[in-house]
């Protein structure tokens, strides 16, 4: 299985390509607008060149993983001939399970069908399709080339021949596969976002403020990221939805999103993405942020 494709090249789509591309696969890239193809290609080629900064790689491995990579607007033409299929487009149910359906129309009957979802059920997912044995999870982490896990998730009908292809797949670019069972948030999920949750609800209350919340957190538990700082680089909208999976799925309370985050994100500060959430974005940047002026 030499062959891959990817549906969606946003951040997660270009960089799972990209890490197939760099180890000898062949990748069909996939995506409705060429507009976005073309900027994830030119992101892949960027990041490369980082990498050439630092001596990981050489110009002809550069060259070898553009060479690689094929971009595709029409699903049915790009998953037309691969073995795995792995979706990475919007974290939205409805969205996802459209997609399946038409990719189980259109892959090959042998193929193996993947979502990098980060908390939506591989099972309901699978039981949109003709093949629920052959849909798998494979939640990679942001930035896909530098980070090793890849969080392989089993649906409830996923079968382990899949499961060790999968598995086998991920070793081979050079990730470290870990798995785990269709629950709400799978394991990743289930234990961050509570953390980050119960961090905006600390903001929210007055316990402390944004530096501190995350200064206390990188410097008493050695995390490299706090917890608020980390919710803008995912995406507030995104921890909101986790939650809601969370809440929705366990039925507890205590997944509950903070009110401070659903009004972030009804007022569009979603975090680096649109420039604001718990920091400044546009002025500070990624070694020297700025907290947001509500929160100073």
């Amino acid at each position: 299985m030499k062959k891959i494709a990817v549906i969606g090249s946003g951040t997660m789509g270009n960089g799972i390509a990209h890490v197939f591309a760099q180890n000898n696969f062949e990748v069909n890239l996939i995506d409705i607008s060429a507009d976005a193809l073309d900027r994830a290609i030119s992101t892949i080629s960027n990041n490369l060149d980082r990498l050439i900064k630092k001596e990981k790689i050489d110009e002809a491995v550069k060259n070898k993983t553009l060479q690689n990579i094929t971009t595709f607007t029409k699903l049915e033409e790009g998953v037309a001939d691969v073995g795995l299929v792995i979706e990475a487009a919007t974290e939205n149910v409805d969205i996802k399970l459209s997609i399946f359906k038409d990719i189980d129309k259109a892959a090959p009957k042998e193929a193996i069908l993947a979502t990098n979802t980060s908390s939506i059920s591989i099972t309901k997912i699978g039981a949109v399709t003709s093949r629920p044995e052959k849909v798998i999870g494979m939640h990679f982490m942001n930035p896909v080339p530098m980070m090793k896990l890849v969080e392989v998730i089993n649906g409830y009908l996923t079968l382990k021949e899949t499961t060790e292809t999968v598995v086998s797949l991920s070793e081979q670019i050079g990730k470290i596969p870990l798995p785990a069972n269709d629950y709400p948030g799978f394991v990743a999920n289930r234990i961050l976002m509570p953390m980050i949750n119960e961090a905006i609800l600390s903001l929210q209350n007055g316990v402390a403020g944004v530096n501190e919340i995350d200064g206390i957190m990188k410097l008493g538990m050695a995390h490299p990221m706090g917890p608020l700082q980390l919710a803008d680089f995912i995406g507030l909208d995104v921890c909101l939805s986790i939650m809601r999976v969370l809440q929705d799925g366990l039925g507890d309370d205590k997944y509950a999103p903070a009110p401070l985050l659903v009004n972030m994100v009804t007022a569009g500060h979603l975090g680096a993405k649109s420039g604001y959430g718990f920091y400044d974005w546009k002025e500070g940047n990624n070694k020297n942020l700025v907290v947001a002026k509500q929160f100073i």
